[in-house]
This record gives C-alpha cells, structure tokens and sequence, in this order.
C-alpha cells in the first residue's frame, strides 16, 4: 500500500521535509519514494505542495498521513476534517462535546434529584392517607354508639319528630368532611 508521508532531509536541529509517495513498509528514510510532490519546513512555516500531483494520487487511493492530511486540508487541497497526528501524547479537546457531556451529566442528576423527590412525596401522601384511615375508623366508631345513645334519649325527651333528623344530619356532614380534608 502506497502512503503519502514527510521524509525528513534537514540537518540536525533545523528539520526540512520532502513531501513523498512511498511504499507503507519501506522506511521513512530508505530513499525509495515512488513520487515528490512538495517540501515543508515547519521553522519557516514554508510549504510547497503540487496540487495536480497530490490530487491524483489521492484519486488513485494513496492514503496520507495524520501530519500531510493536515496540511492537505490547511492548504485547501483537500477537503474534511483534520485528524490528530499526536494521538498517544496529547489528544484533540473537543469543547462542544465536553459541553455536551457536562450537560448531560447535570440533566441527569437533577432528573435523579426529582425522582427521588417524587418518591420522597409519595411516601410521605402515603403515610398520611394510611395515618388517616387509621385515625378515621376510630372516631366514626365512637361517633357512632353515641349516636345512637343519643337518639333514644333525644326521641323520649323530644316529642317532635323534626327536629331530630335536623340535628343528626348537621353532625354526620362534619366527620366526612374531616375524612375528605386529611
């Protein structure tokens, strides 16, 4: 397989770099590229690229390296997205996607903090409505023995029918409401 890569010609401490078509498993300074299509010196910031040349190779399936797609896509050679040529030491920071994850994060606990929030609440609706029924069946049983302890008192004493059920309707209403409320 055929790469486009940068083979090193500079003297020690000043590197310059031949932009070359070579075979994948032959070493970088073998001096066996297929093609030159340009130079780089990265302490100038001087490139030389033949545009014509490297599109054809590029057609003919000529994978580039991480640095020469870079500088491809910098010189508008090429276009897309740049690739990380320092994967292992120091990897690419994407901001909108931390952004994104940190966003997510927060959503994602504030959504925790509401369920058990709801939880908390129906627990607590539960607990009043069991303390509730609880406390509702007792008052209704004593209510209701002095109901009817107070009837028949309440009928000997008083001769007039109506203003018996008057009365009792006016007590019954009250409980139910205190039910309904708690």
């Amino acid at each position: 397989m055929l790469m486009m890569r940068l083979q090193r010609v500079g003297r020690k401490n000043d590197p310059s770099y031949r932009l070359v078509i070579v075979d994948k498993r032959a070493g970088p300074k073998s001096n066996k590229h297929i093609d030159h299509l340009g130079s780089y010196s990265p302490k100038l910031g001087h490139v030389v690229i033949d545009k014509d040349k490297a599109v054809h190779w590029l057609s003919k399936g000529v994978q580039a390296s991480d640095t020469v797609h870079n500088l491809l896509i910098t010189h508008k050679i090429i276009e897309g997205k740049k690739r990380n040529a320092l994967s292992r030491k120091t990897p690419i920071i994407d901001e909108a996607k931390i952004k994104a994850e940190a966003e997510a994060k927060a959503k994602a606990e504030a959504d925790k903090i509401a369920a058990e929030e709801a939880k908390v609440a129906e627990e607590a609706a539960a607990k009043e409505a069991k303390a509730a029924a609880e406390a509702a069946p007792a008052p209704e049983a004593e209510v209701a023995p002095v109901e009817a302890a107070v009837e028949p008192e309440v009928a000997e004493a008083a001769p007039e029918p109506e203003t018996t059920p008057e009365v009792a309707p006016e007590a019954e209403p009250a409980p139910e409401t205190a039910e309904v409320k708690a």
